[in-house]
């Protein structure tokens, strides 16, 4: 099997795996950053060793990008991505999905912010169009009364 068969099963995979855990998709598109994007999206690490890696590898392709909802959502996605170094990643949690997907540290098949307030920020940078405030008032108490409905079509829960 080739390298870049696990790339092509990825997608779907990370998605199932969105599922599988319960998290509920709030919102998903697919998207393709230019260079000038995935720049800004990781200036924070401009000038350390392995930046241009990652810009470029976010650069490369389509990518789908989501909003995800669960008690604890940050912490849970952190750790079904599996730690960032994808020899630990393949070593210590091989079922996590850099454990069975990543193929390098930079080229690990998945972000997932590190904390809720990234997660306000990354949200803007790939939603721009989301209010989040108006979300958590008006959507999320009613995704957490229930019941809620998954759209396969659209790839999100709605009630």
């Amino acid at each position: 099997e080739s390298p870049a068969q696990p790339l092509r099963l990825c997608p779907q995979a990370v998605h199932e795996t969105i599922l599988s855990n319960r998290f509920l998709i709030v919102r998903a598109k697919q998207l393709r950053c230019r260079r000038e994007e995935s720049r800004r999206f990781y200036r924070e690490h401009a000038g350390r060793f392995f930046y241009q890696r990652l810009v470029e590898f976010m650069a490369s392709g389509p990518m789908w990008a989501y909003i995800l909802a669960h008690e604890n959502a940050v912490a849970l996605w952190r750790s079904l991505m599996g730690p960032t170094k994808v020899f630990r990643a393949r070593n210590s949690v091989p079922d996590s999905i850099r454990g069975a997907y990543g193929l390098t540290d930079t080229r690990n098949t998945t972000h997932g912010s590190d904390s809720p307030a990234s997660a306000s920020r990354e949200i803007a940078f790939f939603f721009p169009e989301f209010n989040e405030q108006l979300w958590y008032q008006q959507e999320e108490p009613r995704l957490r009364c229930g019941p809620v409905y998954y759209d396969a079509e659209e790839r999100v829960h709605f009630v």
